[in-house]
């Protein structure tokens, strides 16, 4: 009498072990791309919220923008919980303030983005080659 074993053979344990890291490898690269889209999304609000603050600063000023960043960043009245940082290196946002005596001041902050495309244009105050998203004065 010839005794059957019951098991897998090797071929079998080769293909399900050859699918697990196929699976493995698509879930990877979905989930890269799902975390830069995600800062991106961070970046856009951030600059959304400095946006505010400098209006906020306009409306409180009587139609004046500040001179230089440092009057608005050191203020807890407009960041309460400090400046926002990008969120992948905790680095500050590159931003502009300009001062003309004739038209007043301006500003322009910018955020460079992993994976989505920004806004920016050649008019905006973009600070090298990328995609990049710009929040620039309303008035």
């Amino acid at each position: 009498m010839v005794k059957k074993y019951r098991g897998f053979t090797l071929l079998e344990l080769l293909i399900v072990i050859g699918l697990i890291g196929i699976l493995i490898a698509i879930a990877t690269t979905s989930y890269g791309t799902i975390q830069k889209k995600s800062r991106d999304s961070r970046r856009m609000s951030d600059l959304k919220a400095i946006q505010n603050a400098f209006e906020q600063y306009y409306a409180d000023k009587s139609s004046i923008y500040p001179e230089s960043a440092a009057d608005i960043t050191s203020s807890t009245t407009y960041f309460p919980n400090g400046l926002p940082l990008d969120p992948k290196n905790a680095d500050p946002y590159l931003y502009t303030v300009t001062y003309d005596a004739v038209n007043g001041a301006s500003y322009c902050v910018c955020a460079l983005l992993e994976g989505t495309a920004g806004n920016a244009t050649d008019t905006d105050c973009t600070y090298g080659s990328g995609s990049y998203y710009c929040a620039k004065n309303l008035q």
